[in-house]
């Protein structure tokens, strides 16, 4: 503006009054030949600067909450986030079909940690309520009462249950091969034949172990019954306590007990691999290739029927948890001491190469098992729960 003798002429005083609108100047507006009298042209150019500034201080305060409040939001949204879908998992979590699955401290739980990992990072494609426990007893009644849609069980086992809900129950995949072994604290013991006469501790009465035994003992001439004393224990970690503490000096047990042991005591050695000794037994007998499938994975058939997409991606994420457990052995062995399937992460990295973890499903299950279970049928028809599965009994995807 330019002020001439402190007047302002009449249409500036409209533009400052139409910007302003300040209360504060003690002027009187003339009309358009008028004038503004009383007022110093300086101090009235001071006073709108002052009023300038005051505006602009304003206006940032006011910016101010808007900032914080985008923040906040921001902050709500990456908590909300974790619980919503991804690209990988277009349903939320807690939409997702929930499976109850039990499994064995052992080899089937060495080979499923990965899965649980991932489970609670809520990566996987379904929800897994997840059952660890010592002996397969723990686990029948659950699956039978539909307590446990899917569960890691004895090989012998899945085929009992099968006859024993009249077919409500299905063969998923196998995850175990041999892992038997005898360790005997002394050097009396270097074949089957010297078991005669001797007490043997063993693990998993009702169970493959048992019945593997009892056809090796037999197919050596030795009468489970009569020629050897033996006495079971309820878990494979009972037995292995058992050993450690003095209290049994011939034990047979799987791995990876058989490594817990051999490696808290150096009296304990393994003097018979089971394994070998089924194939050398079966091929006696005319049954080429026999292989000691010792654990499996099972399902109730009418949760597979009602629920067959989550079935088939549970096997998707169980072969692929197997393999990370074969694979990369450093951080399995975390994860196994995590779950508690095994007292400390360093036996379990000695352990896990040891324990035959595989996961064989479909046509090549199936002709696999079936020369295991016409064994135990011939040996002893209640192993199996007295028949032979029909074709129902396998889970195909």
């Amino acid at each position: 503006m330019k002020f001439k003798n402190g007047i302002v002429k009449a249409g500036q005083v409209k533009i400052a009054k139409k910007c302003f609108k300040t209360k504060n100047i003690n002027a009187r507006i003339l009309s358009d030949a008028g004038h503004i009298s009383n007022i110093n042209g300086n101090k009235l150019f001071i006073m709108m600067c002052s009023v300038i500034i005051l505006l602009v201080f304003f206006a940032g305060c006011a910016k101010s909450p808007q900032t914080t409040t985008t923040n906040n939001k921001s902050q709500s949204s990456s908590k909300a986030s974790s619980s919503k879908p991804t690209p990988t998992n277009p349903v939320a979590y807690e939409n997702r079909t929930l499976i109850n699955i039990a499994t064995l401290k052992g080899p089937t739980g060495m080979g499923m940690v990965k899965l649980f990992s991932d489970n609670e990072a809520k990566t996987t494609a379904n929800r897994y309520k997840p059952l660890i426990v010592g002996a397969p007893d723990e686990i029948v009644a659950k699956v039978i009462s539909g307590e446990i849609d899917i569960a890691a069980v004895p090989t012998n086992l899945a085929a009992t249950l099968y006859n024993k809900t009249n077919g409500k129950v299905q063969l998923l995949a196998l995850n175990t091969l041999g892992v038997l072994n005898i360790l005997e604290k002394g050097n009396t013991i270097t074949s089957i034949a010297d078991l005669k006469g001797k007490t043997l501790y063993a693990s998993g009465k009702g169970s493959t172990p048992e019945f593997v035994l009892n056809y090796i003992l037999q197919q050596n001439g030795i009468d489970p019954a009569k020629d050897i004393t033996i006495v079971y224990k309820t878990e494979h970690s009972e037995l292995a306590t058992l050993a450690l503490s003095g209290q049994a000096d011939i034990v047979m047990l799987p791995e990876p007990f058989v490594t817990t042991v051999i490696s808290k005591n150096v009296g304990f050695k393994s003097v018979v691999d089971m394994t070998k000794e089924w194939s050398s037994v079966t091929q006696k007998i005319g049954i080429k290739n026999s292989v000691l499938s010792m654990g499996c994975v099972i399902v109730r058939k009418d949760f597979a029927v009602a629920n067959k997409a989550a079935v088939d991606e549970f096997l998707t994420e169980y072969e692929a948890s197997i393999k990370y457990a074969n694979e990369s052995i450093d951080e399995t062995s975390l994860l196994i001491a995590k779950y508690e399937i095994m007292p400390s992460s360093a036996l379990a990295k000695v352990a896990i190469p040891n324990c035959n973890i595989t996961y064989i499903d479909g046509e090549i299950m199936k002709a696999q098992i079936a020369n295991l279970y016409n064994v135990f049928f011939m040996a002893d028809s209640k192993s199996i729960g007295g028949a032979l599965p029909l074709d129902d009994f396998y889970y195909i995807k």
